[in-house]
């Protein structure tokens, strides 16, 4: 279970429809545990959503596309196997703190304990595993559980790509938004979320509204 809640519960199934109003309110989950929390580490906690009709590729998004275009996407129903274990394992060397423990921790070891219809999109460099994305897919939304890459393609920008691809995924699937999970309101090394485009922000008071660079400031 993930610590620290503010609110959590169990479900082992969950409707489409209800994923979206569950992703509207602020809730993500890690397998079969649901959670929201407005506050972490002496972080103030933004869920962020983009808006799918809205959203453009800057400039440099276009650069990560062009520079990667060797790169090959597959897209499958969720799985971890050994080779996404042994890329998370070189994954989490990027952290010097909060240091994820296991896969398992984000994903559930059997696809019976995902409760929503969940995607991995894996990504290749010549045949081997450079990175995975967990995509879930609601109603009218999708949502990235989680997503790790290879260290040794950081000047790639494969997160960031990942993400590109899960937003044209959902573009094609006619979806309405996407959500590419949790920032911080203070800096921190999810700020690369913040410059997506198209992005809105959960208040934790019902209400989702414009993302501006200026937040910090009000």
């Amino acid at each position: 279970m993930p610590p620290h809640l503010d609110e959590y519960f169990v479900a082992a199934e969950v409707a489409a429809e209800q994923m979206d109003a569950l992703w509207a309110q602020g809730w993500r989950h890690f397998g079969v545990y649901f959670f929201r929390y407005s506050h972490l580490r002496n972080h103030t906690v933004l869920p962020l959503r983009v808006r799918l009709a809205h959203h453009t590729l800057s400039q440099s998004q276009r650069r990560v596309w062009k520079k990667n275009q060797d790169l090959v996407f597959r897209l499958q129903p969720a799985f971890v196997n050994s080779e996404v274990e042994a890329l998370f394992e070189r994954h989490k060397t990027r952290f010097t703190h909060s240091i994820p423990e296991r896969i398992y921790n984000f994903v559930s070891r059997r696809p019976a304990r995902i409760p929503c219809r969940c995607h991995s999109l894996t990504l290749h460099h010549q045949g081997r595993l450079v990175g995975i994305s967990y995509l879930d897919e609601g109603a009218q939304a999708t949502s990235s559980v989680y997503q790790c890459f290879d260290p040794a393609c950081a000047r790639r920008s494969l997160g960031i790509l990942m993400i590109l691809r899960c937003i044209q995924l959902s573009l094609e699937w006619g979806k309405q938004f996407y959500y590419p999970g949790y920032a911080y309101l203070e800096p921190s090394e999810y700020d690369y979320k913040k410059r997506l485009g198209a992005l809105e922000y959960y208040d934790w008071e019902g209400n989702w509204r414009p993302y501006s660079t200026d937040l910090l400031n009000t």
